[in-house]
C-alpha cells in the first residue's frame, strides 16, 4: 500500500504555504486532511473555495449532512472531525450518533434532512421519492435540497481523499456505531 505522509508547510508550494498560514490563523492548525489536498498546486484552494461557499443551510444543519454522508462512506477522519464540530455547535454525542445513522429524534425537520443525506449518498443521487417527499413536507425547500446535495458532494470529496490517503486523524476519534444501532 502506498503511504501518504502529511505534507508539511516546508514541503508544499508557496501558494499552499499561504493557505496553511491562513488555516493556522483561523482555526489554530492545519488539519491533516486539508494538508493532503496540498499535494496538488490547486487542490487545496479549489476545495476550500467550494467547501466555504454560501449555503441556505445553517452550520448545525450542515453537520447533520456531514455526519450522515461520512458514515455511509465509512470515513473515520470526517466522522471524527464532524463529531467534534457538531459538539461545538451544541449537539450531544447521542445526537451525532443518530445523524450518522441518518435519523434524528430531536425534531422531524432534522430527521428529514438526515434521511435525505443518507439516502442520496447510499443511492448515488437516485433519491427515494418518499424520502424526498418527506424532506419537502418537513419544510425544506428546493434551495435547501440543492445546498444539501452540494454539502454531500463536498463531504464525499473529503471522504474519498481520506479513504485513499489514510492520513492520521488529528481529532478525537469516534467509536464505530454498533451494528444494531
Amino acid at each position: 500500500m502506498t503511504k501518504f505522509d502529511v505534507p508539511t508547510r516546508d514541503k508544499v508550494s508557496h501558494n499552499n504555504q499561504a493557505i496553511f498560514d491562513d488555516l493556522k490563523k483561523s482555526i489554530g492548525f492545519v488539519p491533516n486532511l486539508f494538508a493532503s489536498f496540498a499535494y496538488s498546486e490547486n487542490g487545496l484552494k479549489n476545495f476550500l473555495d467550494f467547501s466555504n461557499g454560501k449555503s441556505s443551510l445553517k452550520a448545525k444543519e450542515k453537520e447533520v449532512v456531514n455526519l450522515a454522508v461520512s458514515q455511509v462512506n465509512n470515513c473515520e477522519y470526517c466522522l471524527s472531525a464532524h463529531t467534534a464540530v457538531a459538539k461545538m455547535n451544541g449537539y450531544t454525542v447521542e445526537q451525532t450518533k443518530e445523524f450518522r445513522q441518518g435519523k434524528s429524534s430531536i425534531n422531524p425537520k432534522l430527521d428529514a434532512l438526515a434521511r435525505f443525506a443518507k439516502n442520496i449518498t447510499e443511492n448515488r443521487g437516485n433519491t427515494d421519492p418518499e424520502v424526498l417527499k418527506n424532506f419537502f413536507n418537513q419544510g425544506w425547500t428546493k434551495e435547501n435540497m440543492v445546498d444539501a446535495i452540494l454539502i454531500a458532494g463536498d463531504k464525499t470529496v473529503t471522504n474519498y481523499m481520506n479513504n485513499t490517503t489514510r492520513v492520521p486523524v488529528d481529532f478525537p476519534l469516534v467509536e464505530p456505531l454498533e451494528v444494531n444501532a
